[in-house]
């Protein structure tokens, strides 16, 4: 599966969630270790629905890069 995660940088710090899988989040001190936890995140998560017996929802979220002038 394919989940879209949203990557943002803060003043010291970058964010990482999943649209797709509420709660499921990460925050490190690069983008590659944000990048790194979100990944451990889903997988965990999703370990988590299953072994609560939940169902694992299906990617839905996609992403556009949309440009403006500014």
């Amino acid at each position: 599966m394919k989940y879209a995660v949203v990557i943002e940088k803060g003043n010291t710090s970058y964010g990482a969630y999943v649209p797709d899988l509420p709660g499921c989040v990460a925050a490190g001190e690069t983008r590659e270790e944000v990048i790194r936890l979100i990944h451990e995140a889903i997988e965990l998560h999703i370990e988590g629905l299953k072994e609560d017996g939940e169902i694992i929802p299906e990617p839905a979220s996609s992403i556009e890069i949309i440009e403006v002038a500014a």
